[in-house]
């Protein structure tokens, strides 16, 4: 274990200038055969640091595993604490378990490790347990001053804490002293003695060498002397240059706070100079503007410019952001005061002016272009063109005299809104008088245009030319209506700052609460919507009685022509979206919503005059009204369908058509003469031609339906009406087919006295060609009776019916075949009989 430790500490630690105190053989618990070396290394230089160190040897070399501080080992578990244990855990950044070679390399390493973290770790030191309690005992000191080891530390002379190799210089020394005296390996004792005698003449020569230096021992002594004299004057000749240098020093402190003050006063004055002359530029207004706004002339162009400049450098000057604590000065209230009357007595001139312009535009006469129909809109840009140069003013008013500017919106309102109620009641008047004159050439007929109604109840006394004026003079109305509104509209804005909340030099705004903010803290849409419904109020005011004149203008129309609301809604739809005027859109979105419920209205009474349709007391029913009216009311809705409203015709007419189909089958039963299916049959067939006809995608299932109620319908028919016209022969083989079912093979039919081949012979013997052409052609007036012309299904229901009657011959001929091989019994008419007799019979009809 020796040679061991001298290799570990040759080619391990002293190169790196450490020294090994414990060294110990280990593997791991479970897993010996992987054998290590744990070692616990010191620093040579200060400060000294210990190490624990894996050392593990691969090939006869020596290599750094793994390293901790001593200060990272938190628990040293011995396991057991009888001596002879080998296993031991180290707990530091986890738990190590460690199985020793042997006992006594265990318990030198523990005892070095205890000895090392009691020596080095002052705080927090290990938990040392599972140990025997000798191990972990410090040394201690007795009263003659000489240390007390356990006897336990002198197992080896390896622990001592004072070995140290020694360096190469030593070795040296050592080597060469060891030449002098060659038999120091041989005679120790002679070696000893000889340097004891060297030890012993080098302590006589440094006696020696202390008695002859006495005397100049005794003069260094006396130059210190008088160097410490000559110290003592110098401090005192310094102390004395000290008193004197005080009392310069606190004039010099003196002179130094007054300069401080002086310079802190300075900057302050500098500081209040400055403070000073920006107020007095601020709250500065010129002598010029004061004499204009003491008496402004608002008659001329000079005067409106100066009267301009002088107000904008008013409200600059009254909106000046000042410290709050300047607001507290004398002078700058004043001068506030002396802003104020200025302010108000500048407000009032421009409130005279503007007030005296608006009543006098009130009775402008406008202007307006030449037509032959009178249906024309005056404009007023004259009057605008004369208000926009006082847009300054009236933008200064609203910053500075909110009042005022109010009073100001409601004069223009009062007077311009009469202005345009003389020209839209004009405009409505003569667009009225076109109408009626219109209506008064037309056959007073009362309008009736229910689809339930019969059809020669059902009539429109509007011919297309009156409907056409009708839809032209709406659209001539309407597009006169744009422009003007348009032009006010942008007027109005920018005359009265429309899509400005609240402006002013401080950049707020006024918030829907009536609270100034920020203008970049007020939401986007907030703000936009609260501007749309500033301008739609004052376009309401100037344009009050537009939505009433438009409805009263519209309910002639309505009266002459109930199919009015459908063209209506159209034009106005077109007019709502290319309106430029915001207002004017929703006031011809307000009518959309009116022309909306009467078009709903009309829908809803169509709906109801098909459920209380009756049907016609003739003698054939033929196509019910409510579907043969359908063709002539989608020629009138078409107008609708073309347009971006064709979703509201399309829902009422996905309700018209399921209505008509219940209502077939439910008035299929009221007539006398006419048998339902033929009523279903008829009426489904022309409502699933109409529907074709539409090209409507919302109506492909109701189209669906209808064909498949008519395919239901003919059979019905023609099962019920056709029935079995060779009935005995019909009679006969069902009597064969029960038999058969009851087990007869139908070979052996014949054997059957009933059913033998004479019996049939005699049963087809009562159905003779001609008694089966008789036949057929007595049922074709019986379905010519039933069918009606107007429905045209006489064709599709002859043919229905000549397939019947084949299906039934080609069954007899079957059972025939099947019950009777061999007999050569055949019917006495064939298949092409039976198709001559069916066209022979349809021809001479």
């Amino acid at each position: 274990m020796t040679t061991i430790r001298h290799t570990l500490q040759q080619e391990v630690f002293q190169p790196n200038e450490e020294r090994l105190l414990a060294t110990c053989h280990v593997g791991k618990l479970f897993k010996k055969k992987k054998s290590s070396f744990l070692c616990i290394v010191s620093s040579t230089t200060l400060p000294i640091n210990i190490t624990i160190m894996q050392i593990k040897q691969t090939d006869k070399t020596y290599k750094k595993k793994r390293s901790w501080s001593l200060t990272e080992l938190k628990v040293v578990d011995g396991k057991t604490e009888a001596m002879d244990g080998n296993e031991f855990d180290l707990h530091i950044d986890k738990v190590y378990r460690w199985a020793a070679s042997n006992t006594q390399e265990r318990q030198i390493f523990l005892i070095t490790l205890f000895k090392q973290c009691c020596k080095h770790i002052l705080n927090n030191r290990p938990i040392f347990k599972n140990i025997p309690k000798a191990w972990t005992v410090e040394d201690v000191l007795t009263p003659e001053n000489k240390y007390v080891t356990s006897p336990l530390m002198t197992l080896d002379t390896d622990l001592s804490e004072d070995f140290q190799a020694i360096t190469d210089k030593e070795q040296e020394d050592l080597n060469r002293l060891m030449t002098d005296c060659e038999f120091a390996i041989s005679n120790a004792e002679a070696f000893m003695e000889v340097l004891a005698r060297d030890l012993s003449l080098l302590d006589g020569e440094n006696v020696q060498s202390v008695l002859a230096s006495e005397s100049q021992v005794e003069t260094l002594m006396d130059q210190l002397e008088t160097a410490i004299n000559e110290a003592d004057k110098i401090e005192e000749r310094l102390d004395s240059y000290d008193e004197i240098l005080k009392h310069v020093r606190d004039a010099m402190e003196k002179m130094e706070k007054k300069n401080s003050m002086i310079s802190i006063a300075n900057k302050n004055n500098l500081h209040l100079l400055k403070e000073l002359e920006m107020v007095v530029k601020q709250l500065d207004l010129p002598r010029k503007h004061q004499d204009i706004l003491d008496d402004a002339d608002l008659t001329n162009n000079q005067g409106l410019k100066s009267a301009i400049e002088a107000g904008n450098a008013l409200r600059d000057a009254m909106n000046s952001q000042l410290d709050p604590a300047l607001l507290r000065m004398a002078a700058v209230q004043e001068q506030k005061k002396r802003f104020e009357k200025y302010k108000d007595k500048f407000s009032r001139s421009i409130c005279r002016q503007l007030n005296n312009l608006f009543i006098h535009y009130g009775n402008d006469k406008g202007e307006s272009e030449k037509s032959t129909d009178g249906l024309v809109l005056p404009q007023h840009s004259s009057v605008h063109k004369e208000l926009i140069m006082y847009s300054e003013l009236m933008h200064w008013i609203k910053v500075m005299d909110r009042k005022a500017y109010d009073g100001l919106r409601k004069v223009y309102t009062d007077s311009l809104g009469k202005l345009y109620d003389r020209d839209i009641r004009n405009l409505f008047e003569i667009g009225k008088e076109k109408i009626i004159s219109t209506s008064q050439v037309a056959t007073p007929i009362k309008t009736s245009a229910l689809l339930g109604l019969d059809r020669e109840q059902w009539t429109i006394d509007t011919t297309a030319n009156e409907r056409y004026h009708y839809e032209a003079t709406l659209e001539q109305v309407l597009s006169q209506l744009e422009p003007i509104c348009l032009q006010e509209q942008q007027f109005c804005v920018s005359f009265f700052q429309l899509d400005i909340l609240s402006p002013s030099s401080k950049n707020t705004l006024t918030t829907l609460d009536g609270i100034e903010a920020d203008a970049a803290v007020v939401p986007h849409r907030k703000v936009e919507k609260q501007i749309n419904e500033d301008v739609r109020n004052m376009m309401g005011c100037l344009f009050s009685s537009l939505e009433e004149e438009l409805l009263s203008f519209i309910a002639p129309i309505e009266k002459q022509d109930v199919f009015c609301c459908m063209y209506v809604l159209v034009r106005l739809n077109q007019h709502v979206m290319s309106a430029q005027s915001s207002f004017l859109s929703n006031t011809f979105a307000s009518i959309l919503v009116h022309m909306k419920r009467s078009l709903d209205r009309f829908m809803q009474t169509q709906v109801d005059s098909i459920k209380e349709c009756r049907i016609p007391r003739r003698s054939k029913c033929g196509i019910l009204p409510y579907v043969l009216n359908l063709e002539e009311f989608a020629r009138y809705g078409d107008v609708l369908l073309k347009s971006d409203r064709r979703a509201d015709l399309e829902k009422w007419y996905i309700r018209l058509i399921d209505t008509m189909l219940e209502c077939i089958a439910a008035h299929s039963v009221d007539h006398h003469k006419t048998p339902p299916q033929v009523i279903k049959m008829e009426n489904y067939h022309y409502l699933y031609s109409l529907l074709s006809q539409l090209k409507m995608p919302v109506l492909d299932s109701q189209r669906k339906e209808a064909k498949q109620k008519y395919n239901d319908a003919l059979a019905a028919y023609v099962t019920q009406y056709f029935g079995r016209p060779l009935e005995k022969l019909n009679i006969f083989f069902d009597g064969v087919q029960n038999r058969v079912a009851s087990g007869v093979k139908a070979s052996e039919v014949s054997y059957q006295l009933a059913f033998s081949k004479q019996e049939l012979r005699k049963v087809i013997n009562q159905y003779p060609g001609s008694a089966v052409k008789k036949g057929i052609e007595s049922l074709y007036k019986k379905v010519e009776k039933h069918l009606s012309e107007e429905g045209n299904l006489l064709q599709v229901v002859w043919r229905a019916m000549q397939e019947e009657f084949i299906r039934q011959y080609k069954m007899l001929e079957d059972l025939i075949q099947q019950c009777y091989p061999g007999s050569l019994i055949t019917l006495e008419f064939t298949i092409t009989d039976i198709l001559n007799f069916f066209s022979e019979i349809a021809r001479s009809h």
